[in-house]
């Protein structure tokens, strides 16, 4: 709601309890179907009725630390030709977040156009690997080679004709078997641009990412209701 960008927000969920907690605090949410595959198959049954709106941005709801500065840079960058998704990410600076399936990596051409997103850690160091064994051996013995990988958030901006053609398309077989969705949009020619993210967040993946933040938040401000 702080992104200047932002006309208006909605909470799209399946979980009457999360629809009790936004009434409760005077803000407005969406019940939606509970089959959906993924977050932007959910956006889009609320975006079907939104006539008025060219586009659509997801802060998905494991991201609660995107910054308002963030979402306004990722919805100026969806303004360029030819883009029909937006989307950011973030410097990885520890080995272990290369390792981890639950930190997506994400692999950029030279204009910033997304290639391909993946668990596994991309793109993939093959010299290093081969000289000391295995990935996690480059990388102890080589730290500088985290700076090769951006972990991608999750944020996404569309335009809402993009969007609805989306939701219309099965999933793909690169989609189920990473378990992410943006891929479903690349393998059909979606021309996806990634912007950095101005400042640090934290997915939730986990109970421990989730305490985490919880704590973060009380530092920032009011305690949360998360």
């Amino acid at each position: 709601m702080a992104a200047k960008s932002v006309s208006r927000v909605i909470v799209a969920a399946d979980d009457p309890r999360i629809l009790d907690a936004l009434d409760a605090r005077g803000f407005e949410g969406v019940k939606t179907a509970a089959e959906h595959q993924s977050g932007t198959d959910r956006v889009a049954e609320v975006a079907r009725n939104l006539d008025t709106a060219e586009i659509i941005v997801n802060v998905q709801g494991d991201e609660p630390l995107i910054s308002p500065e963030t979402i306004d840079n990722a919805v100026a960058a969806i303004n360029e030709a030819g883009v029909g998704i937006a989307t950011t990410w973030e410097p990885i600076e520890l080995m272990a977040d290369v390792l981890n399936p639950d930190v997506v990596k994400i692999v950029l051409d030279e204009s910033d156009r997304a290639l391909y997103f993946s668990r596994a850690p991309v793109p993939f160091p093959s010299e290093e690997v081969r000289e000391y064994g295995s990935i996690e051996e480059a990388l102890r013995q080589q730290p500088s080679l985290v700076s090769l990988f951006r972990k991608h958030t999750g944020l996404y901006v569309y335009r809402r004709d993009v969007l609805l053609d989306f939701a219309g398309w099965p999933q793909t077989a690169l989609e189920q078997l990473e378990s992410l969705e943006q891929l479903r949009a690349l393998e059909h020619g979606v021309v996806i641009r990634a912007v950095k993210a101005a400042s640090p967040s934290i997915g939730v993946d986990t109970l421990a990412d989730l305490e985490r933040v919880r704590n973060l938040i009380g530092l920032i401000g009011p305690k949360s209701p998360i």
